[in-house]
């Protein structure tokens, strides 16, 4: 095919998944148009219509989301615009511009209870707001009726932002001790890693044009599981490297540390209809946090303060 020289319009580019996909994509050579709030935000749909206009995109990666779970239970309403209104309004902007989406989802969509990995036709029950407003952006993204893949993603950490990592890092400077929850199962994602998925899926639809075996639901997470505590414990002994913190871990029940969002016990993702669509496995959880932990320790500020 002819190279295409719209640029890809990426959503939400001033958060850790935007922020990787502009510098990883900018690495690869490709043509973007990232946007971030206020420039674009979805609690002001003309600043989308605009945003979609002024790039005339070839395709759009949805990165942007509310994620504070535990904040979305007092601050529904605004979960609800950015999870799923916002990403209505930019599906329906594809569908009539006939412009492939791919919108980020997550695990929080599922339970917990199933004691299995979870694969993409497994029934969903989201057991807070933030869950239930990402489900409803899943089947708003569909019912538009374009060319729409949906990534479920999970546990996703970066070496900039606030996420469970950086967390961890600016506790264990503070404290000797830490109690983290080890009853709750699923599978840590690095940004970059999901990024790199990502473009490679913009890669393919590139090659050969939309096909109609891209559309639906894939869950795209880093190999391998763990708990909270065991994602702890490998964050001390990564930054250990680097001569970083190493509290103890001391591990507890999830109800022992009450949250106002109750959270999925075991939303581990099975990812095997990734690989057999598009040939693509995120790598082994472990590889990239040790590459995340290094560019931490090599920013100038280390804690994850």
């Amino acid at each position: 095919m002819v190279p295409d020289p719209r640029p890809v319009l990426i959503t939400g580019s001033t958060g850790q998944l935007g922020g990787a996909l502009a510098r990883l994509g900018a690495g690869r050579g490709l043509a973007l148009a990232p946007f971030g709030r206020p420039v674009l935000d979805f609690d002001r749909p003309d600043s989308v219509v605009a945003a979609f206009r002024d790039a005339a995109p070839r395709l759009v990666v949805n990165a942007a989301a509310y994620t504070a779970v535990d904040k979305a239970e007092t601050d529904a309403d605004a979960a609800w615009r950015a999870n799923r209104d916002g990403p209505a309004q930019l599906a329906s902007l594809c569908a009539q511009a006939g412009v492939p989406l791919i919108h980020v989802s997550t695990d929080y969509v599922f339970d917990g209870a199933k004691g299995a990995p979870y694969v993409e036709t497994d029934p969903t029950a989201p057991t807070g707001v933030y869950g239930a407003s990402k489900l409803a952006g899943e089947q708003a993204v569909v019912a538009a009726g374009g060319q729409a893949a949906v990534l479920r993603t999970s546990w996703v950490y970066a070496a900039t932002g606030r996420n469970f990592v950086r967390t961890m890092l600016a506790a264990g400077a503070k404290n000797p001790a830490l109690r983290v929850v080890a009853d709750q199962r699923g599978c840590p994602t690095a940004a970059a890693d999901l990024a790199a998925a990502i473009l490679d899926i913009v890669a393919q639809i590139d090659r050969s044009g939309w096909q109609s075996r891209f559309a639906g639901i894939f869950h795209a997470a880093g190999a391998g599981e763990t708990t909270w505590h065991g994602l702890a414990c490998a964050v001390f002994e990564e930054a250990s490297r680097h001569d970083g913190p190493h509290p103890d871990v001391v591990p507890i029940r999830a109800a022992d540390w009450p949250t106002p969002a109750r959270r999925p016990a075991d939303s581990r993702l099975d990812c095997g209809r990734l690989k057999a669509v598009f040939g693509i496995a995120l790598p082994p959880w472990r590889d990239g946090l040790a590459r995340t932990i290094g560019e931490i320790y090599a920013s100038p500020h280390p804690s994850g303060a």
